[in-house]
């Protein structure tokens, strides 16, 4: 049973929790990738906040990125230790400073992506429930206990990163790489980046993801002289049919664990340097978002696609002055490979408790085809879950978080943090 004095300060600590939500969003962290300065103006608020509670131990390490501000992208760590200190066992939550671009700003019909708005229980603007909401949730969490005078059975670390929504380059992946002293086989890992609008799901495992771009090379000529050229445009279209094809018949197992139970091969995106109707491109794009079941290898998937450009490029052979055309040529943007956490491991088991005890509710395990932290952490053999509470507004024009969800969610967070096993 969880002391309901913890309970009863983390709702009185409701209107400062949404007030902090509310300074967070006002600072866009968008990364260069989208078109932003990263990440620091938002981590020097969050960290100018913080440095004012009696945490243990805060940490911030910089990723270079010259594109950024100051050339960083940071990742800031804040432990709060648990009542035998630094032998404390730990129990990280993490949760991503940065945020996806508004998109159509004549969509957001509630308030500015930027401007946030407070308004029937919601908190309005870009970043609010992804993943602002789970970020003041793991704080509140923390400084209910900070309030009370409590060291949790666990050491909390509350992880701020990165570069999550466009690759984690310089968020946990670089902390792993240039860190890897920082992570404990015994550790405890929540994710709170996912899940349901009930709080009941607990995700144990992901799809492997692998973001593939070919590039098919042939040579731009007038559209009136097809055969003094070589058209890239047909290649590209006979390759990517060829390859959605290929992959959704070798790779068709199915598994109920997740939603959909199959792997997915989707064409998502095109490009011609042609930018006339009448000129045959030289050069054109095309990328694959693939979500694969962990039964299978990512390698032999490129594999596979290797052998298929080999393939299409005999198919469709010419020689045009000393050029042989076409080449194609794979590039592999992303590639993220995970096993699943086992669903009797002792995070799932202790949030399974929390749910029941803090809701009254049965949660259930499963698996999701998006990306998350919990794949690193999967990858070192550190048993990670990921969960929430959400309306799943993110991504989208008016999104918002619930307050209640980001009190509720701070109760079981600090559910965890005390709990003994």
């Amino acid at each position: 049973m969880i002391d309901p004095n913890v309970l009863q300060e983390v709702e009185r600590l409701r209107g400062e929790m949404v007030e902090t939500l509310v300074e967070l969003i006002r600072i866009p962290a968008l990364s260069p990738d989208n078109g932003g300065e990263g990440e620091l103006r938002k981590a020097e608020k969050l960290e100018e906040i913080i440095r004012r509670w009696p945490f243990d131990r805060i940490e911030r390490y910089d990723a270079p990125d010259p594109r950024a501000l100051n050339g960083i992208r940071p990742n800031l760590l804040a432990y709060y230790y648990g009542e035998r200190g630094k032998e404390s066992p730990r129990l990280w939550i993490l949760t991503h400073l940065d945020v996806v671009p508004p998109g159509d700003l004549e969509k957001w019909t509630e308030t500015s992506p930027f401007n946030p708005l407070v308004k029937e229980g919601k908190v309005y603007g870009r970043g609010s429930e992804d993943n602002g909401q789970s970020l003041v949730a793991s704080l509140y969490a923390v400084k209910a206990l900070m309030n009370l005078g409590l060291r949790p059975k666990r050491t909390f670390v509350l992880a701020f990163v990165s570069d999550e929504e466009t690759g984690n380059r310089y968020g946990i992946e670089w902390l792993i790489k240039n860190h890897p002293e920082l992570f404990h086989r015994e550790d405890l890992v929540l994710v709170p980046d996912g899940g349901d609008r009930e709080g009941i799901f607990i995700e144990i495992a992901e799809k492997s993801l692998l973001w593939l771009k070919i590039r098919v090379e042939g040579k731009q000529v007038h559209g009136s002289t097809p055969h003094k050229g070589f058209n890239a445009f047909r290649v590209a279209l006979d390759y990517a049919s060829s390859l959605d094809r290929l992959l959704h018949e070798k790779y068709a197992d199915k598994d109920e664990l997740f939603e959909l139970p199959v792997s997915s091969f989707e064409p998502t995106m095109g490009k011609s340097l042609s930018d006339a109707p009448n000129i045959i491109p030289g050069e054109v794009e095309i990328v694959f978002d693939c979500r694969v079941l962990p039964r299978y290898r990512l390698d032999d998937i490129l594999r596979e696609a290797e052998e298929l450009a080999r393939q299409i490029e005999a198919r469709h052979r010419k020689e045009i002055g000393e050029k042989v055309l076409p080449r194609i040529k794979l590039e592999v943007l992303q590639r993220v490979e995970s096993p699943a956490t086992l669903a009797d491991s002792q995070i799932v088991k202790l949030l399974r408790r929390a749910i029941k005890e803090l809701r009254g509710k049965e949660a259930k395990v499963g698996g999701i085809g998006g990306g998350t932290f919990a794949a690193y952490f999967r990858r070192l053999g550190i048993p990670a879950a990921v969960w929430g509470t959400f309306d799943e507004l993110a991504h989208q024009p008016n999104e918002y978080a619930r307050i209640d969800n980001l009190v509720e969610d701070a109760k079981v967070m600090a559910y965890l943090g005390l709990s003994a096993d």
